[in-house]
């Protein structure tokens, strides 16, 4: 059985371009990613009761779903928010030769098979 290649945005809010660059880094050179775009934003949110208005920098990252757990992994070890939101949004279509640069550059998938 063929595995599905389920490519995926992923989205992070960083404190900063530095972090966000920091996270880029690492993801790429383990072939989590293929490209991360990095946007400033303002966020509005609750946190801890209260209601906060910050400047971020909004990460949207070219993945595969699979590889989910592990970019959270590492997010945690250099992210600096106590509690970080990273979200996965599934790619219904993309272009031919973005989906083969996709697969060709990202981590390979480890398919278990059964006889």
């Amino acid at each position: 059985m063929k595995i599905m290649n389920n490519f995926c945005q992923l989205w992070l809010t960083c404190a900063d371009e530095a972090e966000a660059t920091k996270i880029a880094s690492v993801l790429l050179h383990k072939k989590l990613i293929v490209c991360a775009k990095q946007l400033p934003i303002i966020s509005d949110f609750l946190w801890k009761s209260k209601i906060d208005h910050n400047d971020e920098v909004l990460m949207v990252m070219d993945s595969r779903e699979d590889l989910f757990k592990e970019v959270e992994a590492e997010v945690a070890q250099i992210h600096s928010y106590e509690t970080f939101a990273l979200q996965s949004v599934a790619i219904a279509n993309v272009s031919d030769k973005a989906a083969k640069w996709m697969k060709e550059n990202l981590k390979q998938e480890t398919s278990t098979r059964t006889r």
